[in-house]
This record gives structure tokens, C-alpha cells and sequence, in this order.
């Protein structure tokens, strides 16, 4: 526990310093370029590369590699390990070199006709041109996500949570060094010398685990079969995801003027505390999970199950609690700024409130989840996924009409939190329980302590109500921590004195 406490740290804590840096390129893209024509033409070359990595090199590689190659390490078959780890390097730099580059022959036509028909031919030269150069990105993300998952098997977590920075930093550079001599072009070289850079700072890491790649190709392998199973009903999940939000897209935009910004800037907020914890604990636990699914340790894997669960609701509540009740000042800090006015903070927090209320399921999703990849299961939550994306469509298409665009933040937490429980069942089927008579009893406690620290914040917000904001920011900060951590202690939530102690601890990440 002390491990996976000081892995989870490690990963939130490089989430925010990435974060802060995706800021930062973003407040320096606007600066160099505005919003003109030749923004547009990268923002639209962008698409087809982060889908191509999001489906491939992403989550879906990850969440099909580790539950396999751990096996490999619990039988302390490193040859075997290393076999399997070349060969899916491999076989994905050669998929995806090929993909790019049948992108790249077809990307004319696909930029014309799928793209952006819209642009100006000047603007849709541009697009090709950029959407070309970024496709080497795609497959140099391949083999740097194959990195990441050998790392985090290996319960080494710092070089792949620093290996975001090193991309942001790239196209920083780029911004600031090459857009003012060569425009968008200096961007688009960001990107690839940062994806490059994404997986040079973690070769170090890899040659410490002493990983020799070679030139194996053996794609018949019972295991690289069983990674390609494993990650077809994944990616099959993900795409559809990217679908509902496209549908989401579309029902917003024939609102009113505002609306999707709104939703955009209500689902950003929303997403912060869900990367910087509950993806962190997610990171941090998984290769754990596999290991010990690995080993056949079903009881232990039901025990580390039902610590994460409660250390993941112990910063999870109050981050739910603080978004419903200090949405607005929160937004007021964050954007409301130049363009983005009193008005549109108040149509964000519209949204904000009812995709508040999806955070703990959306969080609880990112542990349950990983049992199930853990486990060898990807068809289960795909499926159940599947069901609950449909069912968010739906929804939208009845809530939109009384609740406008905040029917269909409304509509994501139903879902959301429909495929949570049913996922929650069915694992403690899986795992024969779920140590729920731990795991229950602290969240009750969690969850009143959290409503105490609701109270508290709602009072101070309405008593400091005039104050200048960043006062009552700070105010509303030092509350709500206070209030929590005091009720937390008063109701015996062992969380509250068990996570600190672990963070003292020394462990090997």
C-alpha cells in the first residue's frame, strides 16, 4: 500500500504539472496565432493523428499489454517478457507506419471531403501538409505507449509520468522559437520532437529494468494473440465513446449561442480532479491488479480492490462536493477572464452542476475497470460501456428539451452512473466479493464528512458573498480542507490519519 500510495503521487502529481504546461502552450498558441486561418488548418490536421494514437497507442494498448506481460513477470520469465514486449513494438510501429502512411497518400481527399470541405483551398494545402508531418507522431506514440505499459508492469512510474511534459515542453518550444520564423509549421514540429521526446526520457527507466528489443516478429504467439483479444473489444469501447461525444456535439450546436463552449469548459473542469486522482490511483494500481491476477492471489486482489476503492473516495467526495457548491466561484478563477464574461461563467456552472454529480462514477469507473482488464476481461465493460453510451443518447434527446444543454451534461451522469453499478455487481461476482464490509461502512463515513464539508463551504460562500474573489478563494480552499479532515477524524475514517502515514513511508517506485 505504501508503494502504490507513493506510484499514485508520483502520477498525480506529474497530471498537474503536465496540465499546467497544456495551459500554458494553449495561452501561448492563442497569443502567437489567434485565431486565424492557419490555427484552424492545425487544430483540423490534429484529429485524424490523436484519434489513430487514441484508439492504438492509448488506453487500449495499455489495458491489453500489462495483464499479459505481468504474467510473464510473476513466473519470473524475464526471456519471455521480453519476447512478447518486442514483438508487440513490432507489430504496432508496423501497423501504424502503415496506417500513416496510407493517411498521408489519401490525405488530400480525406481533408476535402471529410475534414474540412468548408476551408479555403489555401487553408486545406495547409491542412494536408500539417496533417502529413504530424502522422510521424502517431507511430513514434506507439512505441513510446508499449514503453510506458513495460514501466508501469515493473511498478516504475516516474519516466512515464514526466513523459507527457517532455511532448508539452516540445511544442512550447516550438511556439515560442519556430512560430514567429515558419507559423503553424513550428508547432507541428513541436509535436513530433516532443512525441520523440515522450519516448527517449523513459530509455533510461528501461534499460535500468535491463529491456533488450529485438527484431522478433512472432505474431502467432498465443500471447501477442492474447494482447490482440484483449484490445479488440477495448478500442471497439473507445470508439464508440468518441462517438456519443460527437453526438453530444451536434445536438449542442443547434442551441443557443454558447452552449458547447459551456459544456466544453463544464466537462474540462469536471475531468481535473478525475485525471489528477482517480486516472493516478488507476495508473498506479493496475499493474498490481494484474500481477496478483498473475499469482492467482484472489484474496489479496479483492483487498487491494478495496483500498484503492476507499483512497480514491476519500479525495474523490469532497472533490465532488466542492464543484456542486463552489461551481461558480471555481469557474470565476479558472477562465473568467477577457472574452469569458460573468455570463458565461454562469452558463458553465448550468453545466458544471450536473456533471458534478457524474464525478465519483466517472471515478469509481477508472478502478473497476482495470479489475476487469486485470482479470482478462475487456468484452464486459465494453459491452456494459456500449449499453450506457447508447443510453446517454437517449437521454440527451429527452432531457435536452426541459434542461436545454444542461440535459445533456445530465444525461452523461445517468449513464455514467448506471454502468458503474452494474459494473460494481458484476465484478464482486468476479472476485467472489469486494471486501465490502470494510469497503461500505468508509464510505458511508466518507460521504457524511463530505456533506459536512458542504455545509461549512456553503456558509463561509454566503458569508464572504462581495468579497474579492481570489479572498473568498483562498477562504473556501482552507474550509473545505479544514472541515473535511476534522469530520473525517471525528466519524473514524481510517483514510484520513492511514494516507499520510503511508505518504512518510519509504518505497521503491
Amino acid at each position: 500500500m505504501s508503494a502504490f500510495v507513493r506510484a499514485a503521487t508520483i502520477v498525480s502529481l506529474a497530471f498537474v504539472v503536465s496540465r499546467a504546461l497544456g495551459l500554458l502552450r494553449e495561452i501561448i498558441i492563442a497569443q502567437q496565432f489567434g485565431t486565424s486561418p492557419e490555427l484552424d488548418a492545425y487544430r483540423a490536421a490534429f484529429v485524424i493523428p490523436d484519434t489513430l494514437y487514441l484508439l492504438i497507442a492509448g488506453g487500449a494498448l495499455a489495458s491489453a499489454f500489462i495483464p499479459t506481460f505481468a504474467s510473464f513477470l510473476a513466473r519470473d520469465d524475464e526471456l519471455g517478457a521480453q519476447r512478447l514486449a518486442s514483438t508487440i513494438i513490432n507489430v504496432v510501429f508496423l501497423f501504424l507506419a502503415v496506417v500513416s502512411v496510407v493517411v498521408a497518400v489519401f490525405a488530400p481527399w480525406l481533408v476535402v471531403h471529410l475534414l474540412v470541405p468548408d476551408f479555403s483551398p489555401e487553408q486545406q494545402t495547409l491542412t494536408t501538409t500539417l496533417l502529413r508531418i504530424m502522422l510521424i507522431s502517431t507511430t513514434i506514440f506507439g512505441v513510446s505507449g508499449i514503453a510506458m505499459s513495460i514501466l508501469n508492469a515493473h511498478q516504475h512510474f516516474l519516466m512515464p509520468a514526466l513523459a507527457p511534459i517532455a511532448y508539452n515542453l516540445a511544442i512550447i518550444a516550438g511556439a515560442i522559437f519556430l512560430g514567429p520564423r515558419i507559423g503553424v509549421m513550428g508547432l507541428t514540429a513541436g509535436i513530433v520532437v516532443g512525441a520523440l521526446g515522450h519516448l527517449l526520457v523513459q530509455v533510461p527507466a528501461l534499460l535500468r529494468f535491463r529491456f533488450h528489443w529485438s527484431p522478433v516478429f512472432a505474431w502467432r504467439d498465443e500471447h501477442v494473440r492474447e494482447v490482440a483479444r484483449l484490445m479488440g473489444p477495448r478500442v471497439f469501447g473507445l470508439a464508440i465513446t468518441q462517438l456519443n461525444f460527437f453526438v453530444n456535439a451536434r445536438l449542442a450546436s443547434g442551441l443557443a449561442e454558447g452552449s458547447l463552449a459551456a459544456l466544453y469548459y463544464a466537462w474540462t473542469i469536471m475531468l481535473l480532479p478525475e485525471g489528477i486522482v482517480a486516472q493516478a490511483i488507476a495508473t498506479a494500481i493496475f499493474p498490481t491488479f494484474s500481477a496478483q491476477v498473475a499469482r492467482g492471489e484472489l484474496s489479496q486482489l479483492r483487498a487491494t480492490f478495496s483500498a484503492a476503492m476507499r483512497s480514491l473516495l476519500f479525495l474523490i467526495l469532497p472533490a465532488m462536493v466542492g464543484l456542486l457548491v463552489a461551481r461558480e466561484q471555481i469557474i470565476t478563477v479558472l477562465l473568467q477572464r477577457g472574452r469569458f464574461d460573468a455570463t458565461s461563467t454562469e452558463l458553465t456552472a448550468f453545466a458544471l452542476q450536473f456533471y458534478a454529480l457524474g464525478l465519483v462514477s466517472h471515478s469509481v469507473l477508472e478502478i473497476i475497470t482495470r479489475a476487469f482488464y486485470a482479470l482478462h476481461d475487456t468484452r464486459t465493460p465494453v459491452a456494459i460501456g456500449a449499453a450506457a453510451m447508447a443510453l446517454n443518447v437517449a437521454l440527451s434527446l429527452l432531457l435536452i428539451g426541459p434542461l436545454s444543454f444542461g440535459g445533456l451534461a445530465l444525461a452523461n451522469t445517468i449513464a455514467t452512473t448506471l454502468e458503474a453499478s452494474l459494473l460494481f455487481v458484476l465484478l464482486r461476482g468476479r472476485m467472489s466479493g469486494v471486501d465490502g464490509s470494510t469497503l461500505v461502512p468508509a464510505a458511508a463515513k466518507m460521504s457524511l464528512a463530505a456533506c459536512v464539508m458542504g455545509a461549512c463551504l456553503f456558509a463561509f460562500l454566503m458569508l464572504t458573498h462581495g468579497l474579492t474573489i481570489w479572498l473568498v478563494a483562498a477562504g473556501a480552499l482552507a474550509i473545505a480542507g479544514v472541515s473535511y479532515v476534522a469530520a473525517s477524524f471525528v466519524l473514524g475514517v481510517p483514510e484520513v490519519t492511514r494516507v499520510p502515514q503511508l505518504l512518510l513511508r519509504r518505497a521503491k517506485v
